[in-house]
Formats: structure tokens, sequence, C-alpha cells
């Protein structure tokens, strides 16, 4: 490693922002105190870092890494996915915010979302429970690793670090800071993180077009791409479209993203937090398009090795030092936001659903320091996957996306609106939703029908047995549940 990098603007700037990630984190581990604060904030969150903390753990370095890239490479015809994202965001803002916050603190403050379904239903066997925080871990395992090797790459292209090193040094500051102030550090820290990351899409394009004499010159030089560049259905069949569109469908199944919801300090901090939310995500997607289309235009004629790295090559060749070093802080805040909130999400079912529902006595204070125990251990294993990547991590991110929205997305819409679901309901979709990801994903070489995404099926298959088995193939509600259901029904309206 060359010994004089660390004089680089660009290195102090990016050293700078990790000082500040743990200073956040110091101060969290302050006022975290018991279970509820470490994982749930303590249910004290403004709106403003609800809706920073839902964005950034969402979007990860998908936004501003692959999207971009994806653009560049093949045009306008990638709109569709941002299209998709922009409308599930909304209506799982819509339908699910509020109602969560409400109906998961009247069912015995649910902490966790494997909690919530437990007590909504009033699951005396726990089989609901288990099963739920089993998937949750099982996901975001896979899910942090993809965030490692993320991390890993953007720390081996800044400091020309060997690949293991850099995987060292991005995962264990992610760890880190985790460990040390829970959900109260993760939501502060993406509120910080979600700027950046917004700092850097709008700049890097609009500097770039500047630089190419303007808007109109930009398409200019993108013209010679042809009419098909600027075609959203070319090379592209309906069944890609539709299964571009259909991720927005995962949004009602992420734990990662709804749990933000439940964290809120009242149901009247959501309206505020979704108007902030889906304005940041909005410029986000689309000046995330620009950059690929401006990014084009600037190396026209000229073969990236990585297409994916565009905004930070742009920001390095167009931008002061000290600016490109914010923007390359921006990418790896990207990749740590979404990591950190899936880390948390495990450590939550590892201490909350699985160890305090065995050890039934066991102190707020003992819990704390379990949740801490499982994101060492979750963080060493997702490291290990990491340390011999294989495959395409964001088609890894795409099963995980869609296993996740499939098994508990229709679980969390019907709870809240549908009184008469019952626990057997629920179970079976689940182990529908999940069987259809991978029954669906295995057969998807075929091509097809199969080469639908997965998720849709999964969606639709889940919903179908939840209402065939409550309606038909279990017992009656209980009495104690349909009572819970119509006092959240009643807070709801005041």
């Amino acid at each position: 490693m060359n010994t004089t990098l660390f004089s680089s603007p660009l290195v102090l700037v990016f050293l700078f922002y990790i000082v500040v990630v743990f200073v956040i984190g110091f101060y969290a581990n302050r006022v975290t105190s018991n279970l509820s604060d470490y994982i749930l904030g303590g249910r004290h969150l403004p709106g403003p870092v609800v809706a920073l903390g839902a964005g950034a753990s969402d979007m990860s370095s998908w936004l501003l890494l692959a999207l971009p890239g994806a653009v560049l490479i093949n045009g306008i015809n990638q709109i569709w996915l941002p299209i998709g994202l922009s409308i599930g965001a909304y209506l799982n803002w819509q339908f699910v915010a509020r109602r969560l916050r409400v109906y998961t603190e009247i069912a015995n403050d649910s902490l966790t979302i494997p909690a919530y379904f437990d007590n909504r239903f009033q699951d005396k066997t726990r089989i609901l429970r288990m099963v739920t925080a089993a998937v949750v871990l099982l996901f975001f395992t896979f899910y942090a690793a993809a965030g490692f090797v993320a991390a890993g790459y953007l720390v081996q292209a800044l400091f020309g670090l060997a690949y293991i090193h850099a995987l060292l040094i991005g995962s264990l500051v992610i760890i880190a800071y985790v460990c040390l102030g829970g959900f109260v550090a993760v939501s502060w820290i993406d509120f910080f993180q979600g700027t950046l990351m917004l700092i850097a899409l709008i700049i890097v394009p609009i500097v770039t077009m500047h630089h190419l004499g303007g808007v109109q010159a930009t398409l200019n030089d993108l013209a010679v791409k042809g009419q098909h560049y600027f075609d959203a259905f070319h090379g592209i069949s309906l069944i890609g479209v539709v299964s571009l569109l259909a991720w927005g469908l995962g949004y009602f199944g992420q734990p990662q993203i709804i749990v933000r919801f439940m964290a809120a300090r009242s149901k009247n901090a959501i309206p505020v937090a979704q108007l902030i939310c889906m304005t940041w995500m909005i410029l986000a997607l689309y000046f995330a398009v620009f950059t690929g289309l401006s990014g084009q235009a600037f190396f026209a004629g000229k073969a990236l090795q990585h297409p994916e790295m565009i905004l930070i090559e742009l920001a390095k060749i167009l931008l002061n030092p000290w600016l490109a070093g914010l923007i390359v802080a921006g990418v790896l805040s990207s990749a740590m936001s979404a990591t950190s909130a899936q880390l948390l999400s495990s450590a939550s079912a590892a201490s909350e659903d699985f160890y305090h529902l065995i050890f039934k006595k066991a102190k707020s204070k003992n819990l704390v320091w379990i949740a801490r125990a499982s994101v060492l251990v979750i963080g060493g294993i997702a490291i290990w996957i990491a340390s011999r990547p294989g495959g395409n991590i964001f088609a890894l991110v795409g099963y995980a996306w869609a296993g996740l929205g499939a098994s508990f997305g229709p679980i969390v819409l019907i709870s809240l609106y549908w009184k008469r679901m019952t626990t057997g309901g629920a179970i079976a979709g689940m182990i529908v939703g999940a069987l259809t990801v991978l029954i669906w994903e295995s057969l998807s070489k075929h091509g097809g029908m199969f080469s639908l995404y997965s998720l849709l099926p999964g969606f639709v298959f889940n919903s179908v047995a939840v209402y065939v088995v409550s309606r038909w193939l279990s017992k009656p509600v209980l009495a104690a549940v349909t009572t819970e259901f119509e006092k959240a029904e009643r807070l709801l309206k005041t």
C-alpha cells in the first residue's frame, strides 16, 4: 500500500466520515439502557430519522453502483425497476406504516416482526414466531454477506488493499457501530448516510452534464447510441417489465424497513416521514438514472472495466478531491446502511425471538448483551461467506428480497386489515410463499413463465393460502384477538 495515500484529500474525507459514524455510535450507546432501546430506539424516533432510515436501509449500494451501471450499459429500459420500487414504497407507507406502528404497540409492545406475528395471533405454541425468526436469520445472514462484499470492494478500490483486508475493515466498522449503539445508532447514522447518498447522486450528474455543455448537449452526445437507448421497451419482454415492477411488492415483507415504522414517536409522525422518504427516494432513484446517462455521454466510445463504478469514476475525474472524498463516503454509506439494518434485524430475532422466548425471565440489560453477541456471531458468519464470494451479489440480494417479500409481505398486510386471519393461515401462507420462491427460482433456467420474478407468484400464492386456510381450514379466531384488532382500529381513527 502506498504510504502517501493517507495525505490524499479523498482519503482524509473518508476517514473523517468514519470518525463521525463512531461518534454517533458512542452517543447512541449512552442512551441505550434496555432491549427496547437497543432494538427499537424506545419508539422515540422523529419523523425525518424514520424517513431516511427507511430509505437508506432499503436502497443499499444497488442505488449508487448497480443502477447507474445498468443504465450506462443498457439505456432507459432499466427505468421499470425504479418505477416499481417507487410505487411499492409509497403503498407500504400508505397502507402499512400507521397501522403497524399502532398495532405493534397494542400487541404486547412487539419489538420485532416475529414478535408481532406471535402477539397478533396470540399463538400459544410459539411455532409461528420461531419459524419467522429462523427465516429472518437465514436470509439476513446472506444479505449481510452481500453488503460486506460491496463494502470490501469499495475499501479495496480506495486504499488499494488486498480484498480480504478491505473486507475486514469495511465489515468490522459496520459490526462495531451496530454493537455499540444498536437501533439508535443505526437510525441516526442512516439519517446521516441517506443525506450523503442523495448529495452524491445529485452533484455528480449535474456536474457531468455541465462539463458536457448542458442537458441538450448531453442528449446530443447520447443520440449516437441510437433511438433504442431511449426506448423503455427495447430489449425487454412483457414478462421482464412485469418482473421489474414486481420488485415493489417486496417492501411489505422487509423487516429491516418496516421496523422503522414501529420506531416512530407516534402514528402522527408517519405522514411527515412518508413525505420526506418518498421525496428522497424519487430524487435518489432518478438521479441515479441520470448518472448512468451522463456517464455514457462522458465516456462515449470508451469501454469501462467496471461500469458499476461510474459514479466514483466521474467524481474522481470532475470534482475537487475533497468533494470526491465526500462522494466516495456516500457510496460506502449506501452499503453500510442496508447491512447494518440487516445485522440489527438478525440480532433482534436471535435475542428477542429465540433467547428471550426460551429464557422468559432474562433481564432486559442481559438481553442487550445477547443482542450484541448475536451481531458478532452473525457478522462473523457473514464475513466468512463474503470472504469467498461466489455468483452475482445483486442476484443474491434479489433472491433474498423475493424470499422475505413472498414469505412475510401478505401476512403483514392481511393481518393489519382482516381480523378473521388465523395462526394457521399465517403459517400456511409463510410456508407456501417461501416454497414458491425456492421452486420458482430453481425452474427459472427453463425460461417461459418461470422467467417471471419469483416474488410475484410467491406473493399471490401466499395470499391465497392465508385466505383459504383462515376462512375454511382453521378454528375461529380467539375473542381476545378480535378485541385487540378492534382496539387498534379505534386508535387509528383518533
